[in-house]
């Protein structure tokens, strides 16, 4: 069963456990995921292979992320849960992110193989280290590291 299978399953079992807040937001990734299929020139019906649905989630989870920043600074705890709760719910499906270790070292191993030297490789490198990490690391993430790598 693919991941896009997966969700539309797992959202099917939400909806008859009535467990509301996981049922809005697995609605809400069903959406996004249509949306997407659309975009890519596919119907709605159309099933996503899972790294194009790891990308999707990954950008639906950055968006709770930061909606819920606002929503805090904003005063509006109760909103800013509600967001934190949704990430969580798409994080799920996502791999295991990285530690900082692990991904210093592939930083590293990128920076050796490309010989990359100074801020000006930056670009080089930060195209051969996302590809690297597939999802497994935020790209705020990866450039501190590399900006810190590269510059010092």
């Amino acid at each position: 069963m693919s991941l896009h299978e997966q969700i539309a399953s797992d959202l099917r079992e939400a909806m008859k456990a009535r467990d509301k807040a996981r049922t809005s937001a697995l609605r809400m990734a069903v959406s996004a995921l249509k949306n997407r299929a659309v975009a890519e020139g596919h119907g709605p019906q159309a099933t996503l292979d899972d790294e194009v649905v790891h990308t999707v989630l990954a950008s639906e989870v950055k968006r709770r992320r930061e909606a819920a920043t606002a929503f805090r600074e904003a005063g509006r705890e109760e909103s800013a849960a509600s967001e934190e709760a949704e990430a969580a719910v798409y994080e799920a499906y996502l791999p295991a992110q990285l530690d900082d270790d692990e991904l210093t070292r592939i930083v590293d191993e990128v920076i050796a193989e490309l010989g990359a030297d100074g801020p000006q490789a930056m670009g080089q490198v930060m195209k051969a280290a996302m590809a690297r990490v597939q999802g497994q690391a935020d790209g705020a993430r990866v450039s501190a590291i590399a900006k810190q790598r590269l510059t010092g």
